[in-house]
């Protein structure tokens, strides 16, 4: 047997069901997509292909759980049990999770590892305010009124996954979900679908009735269609590129649902003449060769100060030359292949885009000749310059290793540049001068700003995107607002009748 294939839990021979109602399941139509390891282009698992019915069984189960006494009928502070136990149940399984990960993906063991130990104080966070819901007691310009708030669940959620962080993710949404008391239908990517299936089971062990978690697997024009304008879903939670995006909003606004979407970035990493050069050319590494550079926040328009630009492209260069390609299981390997095959061809064209614009290569630009490496996704990390902020290599996502290294003179100048796109998901700038810092941080149209720092994520912050990288937010006390709905209460205990013609203005 192939020793990733000994990973799966819950594979029948070697392949997944659906996880519908508390039960893994065949699809309607019978059919299958194979995964294919990032590493060497071959099949390890096989998972179902589902089609519109499917989606209408889940949906129904998630409908039938959302009113059900053993999911409604709970007290919040019991809804923040069982998350409890889950994220005990995570960290159990934590290596087991992060295993499964890096074979479907190709992300470093290292990366993954680190996301599932950290999974846990999600569900921890959200678990503790189950109970801590509140809602508002409102003063109005009426005696003898008394006028409140409520917080409850919106209904049914459907969760669309991406390939590059499954489960770290899914978790962004589905915690918060859970903790107000909705219940969820979750697609992962046709790509990375293990270890949600195998997430499913810990949901059950941690005691969730049958029907709060559904998973659904396939593609995302079936699948992926058949749950963004299903009439039984409440509201939809996508991350994913920008064009997706799109379909998927459109598809919901039939029915009027409405939509969450974290979407594509072409994120500036900015470096002012006085920055440390050694610590800020570590930060772009970390902003877009870490995990390949397949991260919606990925730094993939590098501004160096004109004052330091040949200095900190020096010390880029070089350190981009000494990253280890390889198997992401190895633990001294610090760039694995990129997830699909799609995307190396992708990566690929936007290399010779680039050089036809009249771009420079750096470095990189191709894959690795090493005879080890030859059958996987695997690209070098890329550094272009001579790119102009109106050149294709610049404007649109590329998600792969790939970054454009542009001059800039000063900071009105930067802000232009900075702003000069059609997204707004994440920002990051590397100087001494505080005031410079906030003022880049107000100025810059961006979700998410990091000051001498890049890629740092917490649970406990918010975090989406403006512009064409999406609206809504996850994380923090915003995931509660953004999977909950507010309703108002007004009492009146005047005892007095009223004009039952005029409306009740005073």
């Amino acid at each position: 047997m192939n020793p990733a294939t000994e990973l799966l839990h819950h594979a029948r021979g070697e392949g997944y069901g659906m996880y519908i109602n508390g039960k893994y399941s065949s699809p309607a139509s019978g059919q299958t997509i194979p995964s294919l390891n990032p590493c060497n282009d071959e099949p390890w698992y096989t998972l179902t292909d589902a089609g519109a019915p499917d989606v209408d069984q889940a949906v129904g189960a998630a409908r039938h759980a959302l009113g059900h006494p053993s999911w409604s009928g709970i007290t919040q502070t019991a809804r923040g049990a069982l998350l409890r136990r889950l994220g005990d149940l995570i960290a159990v399984h934590s290596d087991r999770l992060a295993e499964i990960e890096t074979r479907d993906n190709g992300k470093l063991i290292r990366e993954m590892r680190a996301q599932m130990t950290s999974l846990p104080q999600t569900y921890y966070y959200y678990a503790g305010m189950a109970d801590k819901m509140t809602g508002e007691t409102i003063p109005v310009n009426k005696r003898d009124v008394f006028n409140f708030t409520l917080r409850e669940p919106i209904g049914v959620v459907g969760i669309i996954v991406p390939w590059n962080s499954p489960l770290y993710l899914l978790s962004s949404a589905l915690a918060p979900c859970l903790a107000v008391g909705n219940t969820v239908v979750a697609k992962p990517a046709e790509n990375t679908s293990a270890s949600t299936l195998e997430f499913a089971d810990l949901i059950a062990q941690a005691g969730f009735p049958p029907g709060v978690f559904n998973v659904i697997t396939g593609r995302g024009e079936t699948a992926g269609h058949a749950l963004a304008g299903h009439p039984g879903v409440d509201k939809i939670a996508f991350t994913g590129g920008t064009d997706t995006g799109r379909r998927v909003a459109a598809n919901a606004a039939r029915n009027l649902v409405p939509c969450a979407l974290e979407l594509g970035g072409k994120s500036p990493n900015v470096v002012f003449e006085d920055a440390d050069p050694e610590r800020a050319a570590n930060g772009i590494v970390a902003g877009v060769f870490a995990a390949g550079g397949q991260t919606c926040i990925a730094g993939s328009r590098c501004f160096l100060q004109e004052t330091i630009y040949d200095q900190v492209l020096a010390k880029l260069a070089d350190k981009a030359d000494r990253i280890i390609l390889g198997d992401p299981m190895d633990e001294d390997t610090q760039l694995g292949p990129l997830s699909l095959k799609s995307q190396l061809g992708k990566v690929r064209e936007y290399v010779a885009i680039g050089l036809g614009d009249g771009g420079t290569l750096r470095t990189g630009g191709k894959q690795p000749g090493h005879p080890s490496l030859a059958n996987g996704y695997y690209f070098e990390p890329t550094i272009f310059t001579g790119i102009r902020n109106d050149m294709r290599i610049a404007r649109e996502e590329i998600f792969g290793p790939v970054v454009a290294v542009m001059p800039f003179s000063g900071e009105r100048d930067l802000i232009e540049k900075a702003n000069d796109s059609i997204y707004g998901l994440a920002a990051g700038i590397w100087t001494r001068d505080i005031d410079r810092a906030l003022r880049f941080a107000r100025n810059v149209d961006a979700g998410t700003v990091w000051i001498n720092t890049y890629r740092s994520a917490s649970f406990l912050s918010p975090f989406g995107g403006f512009k064409q990288s999406g609206y809504g937010k996850h994380n923090g006390y915003e995931g509660v607002r953004e999977y909950s709905r507010l309703k108002n209460v007004v009492v009146d205990y005047s005892g007095s009748t009223q004009d039952p013609f005029v409306m009740k203005l005073e």
